[in-house]
């Protein structure tokens, strides 16, 4: 398995170019198509959509307002991606969500950005990382605002035996595969050992150096306890599962993911 197609979340916030220039050197890395993905909902009237006719020019001079802001992030992109050879750009008019969702079925990893309170982005072109997650389909590799580049060459694979975790560790080969160093890690009171171990053993048979690591619980959350060992490992990336249900709407997460979506200090690759 490789990455053949990777897709990445564009929108006009000041951090995206960064996350545009990662997903860049990602693609360029690994031989893979890079394609921009944005959508932007003009800001209608209460009551008025894109087929709206009332309000004559105003409904017009929204719409040209949303369009000129996509010209604008395209522009953004094809800089900021300017070292790759490969590279696609896909727009619409409409909610940044649901075409991410429609456009994912050509990559193989979709780059989200995790939004800053100073990120300055458009509320119409805004692509939340959980709603992305959980809606997607694909393996998302979250990035923090600000961070430009993400080698994977220690990577801590945070473990937890559940089909999002197993999805996750599967997805994140063609990387695990690369990385120096792969530590599979596991906090619990029992004795889980041998079930790390043997996550371990089955990514050497993918050629990848992992190593296995049981933690007790410190007394703070398993996030923090991640954390920890990610600074301990001094691991660039954290590769797990995301688990969560919808409700009215909207995403409610576990306190894992919940807080590794918030807080995290390097990129995460999760899967759903």
């Amino acid at each position: 398995m490789s990455y053949a197609s990777i897709m990445v979340a564009v929108d006009d916030g000041r951090h995206a170019p960064a996350r545009v220039r990662l997903a860049a050197e990602l693609a360029h890395r690994i031989g893979a198509r890079l394609v921009g993905a944005a959508a932007c909902m003009p800001d209608y009237p209460r009551g008025y959509g894109e087929t709206a006719v009332p309000m004559g020019m105003v409904i017009e001079e929204i719409r040209q307002a949303a369009l000129d802001r996509l010209a604008g992030v395209e522009q953004a992109f094809r800089h900021a991606s300017c070292l790759n050879d490969r590279v696609e750009w896909r727009s619409e008019l409409g909610s940044p969500v649901s075409f991410l969702e429609k456009q994912s079925r050509a990559a193989d990893l979709v780059v989200a950005g995790r939004y800053a309170d100073d990120g300055g982005v458009t509320v119409g072109m805004a692509v939340e990382a959980g709603d992305a997650l959980m809606g997607l389909g694909k393996p998302v590799l979250v990035v923090p605002a600000g961070v430009e580049h993400v080698a994977a060459r220690r990577v801590l694979v945070g473990w937890k035996n559940t089909p999002q975790t197993r999805r996750a560790v599967s997805d994140a080969l063609p990387l695990l595969r690369r990385a120096e160093a792969v530590q599979v890690f596991r906090v619990s009171d029992g004795d889980d050992r041998a079930e790390i171990e043997d996550v371990a053993r089955y990514l050497a048979l993918h050629d990848v150096n992992a190593t296995a690591q049981l933690a007790k619980p410190s007394g703070w959350t398993v996030a923090d306890d991640v954390r920890k060992a990610t600074r301990d490992f001094d691991a660039d990336l954290i590769v797990t599962g995301a688990y969560g249900y919808s409700r009215l709407r909207e995403w409610f997460f576990g306190g894992v993911t919940r807080d590794l979506l918030a807080q995290a200090p390097v990129c995460c690759l999760l899967s759903h």
